[in-house]
């Protein structure tokens, strides 16, 4: 049971990381969940039918053009303080969904590591650049967190969440699960 609920998982945060609006994208939620329940009944399949789903469902077609374009985006806190406890963390990753959906792409994954890090898989269309997206996640986020948890100011000066440097990397669509892993596995590892 738990290898069908990963795979629908992957599925529906594949597109928006909002299920519902996956399942609207396909027009035909009876048929993904006919084809969720045959491969229940046939578990030594599932794992052929999510591959046939997810590669269809793997560009994303936009007005004009089609496209599948995903980053690794990591940034540290300034000074390298460890200041996202869990409750920071929550309400970081809150921020960030919401900050993506609000501006137009797509945070699909995104875990604090080490308490001082935060890795986010990203998916966006071609108008925006990178540092648009850096721009956005991290300014956005690192003021409304600043003001929500003034506790933070203790520790930072000049009023900075964020260090102002950060590391990208393109995904493609092979490297696309060992970076969602490797993104999952942060919360446990240090850098």
């Amino acid at each position: 049971m738990s290898k069908i609920t990963h795979c629908i998982t992957i599925l529906f945060k594949k597109s928006s990381g909002n299920s519902w609006l996956l399942v609207s994208e396909m027009k035909t939620p009876l048929s993904l969940l006919c084809v969720f329940i045959i491969a229940h009944v046939l578990l030594e399949n599932f794992d052929i039918f999510c591959y046939t789903i997810r590669m269809k469902d793997k560009y994303i077609h936009a007005r004009t053009c089609v496209y599948n374009i995903n980053y690794h985006i990591v940034w540290c806190v300034k000074y390298r303080r460890k200041v996202l406890s869990s409750k920071i963390s929550d309400r970081l990753y809150q921020l960030l969904f919401s900050i993506a959906k609000e501006k137009g792409f797509s945070v699909i994954s995104c875990k604090v590591g080490d308490n001082d890090h935060v890795h986010c898989f990203v998916s966006a269309p071609p108008k925006f650049s990178v540092t648009q997206i850096v721009k956005y996640l991290k300014g956005i986020s690192g003021n409304t967190l600043l003001k929500e948890f003034p506790s933070l100011r203790d520790y930072l000066w000049k009023g900075q969440l964020w260090n102002g440097s950060y590391f990208c990397e393109t995904i493609g669509s092979t490297s696309e699960e060992n970076i969602r892993n490797y993104i999952e596995r942060q919360s446990r590892c240090q850098l």
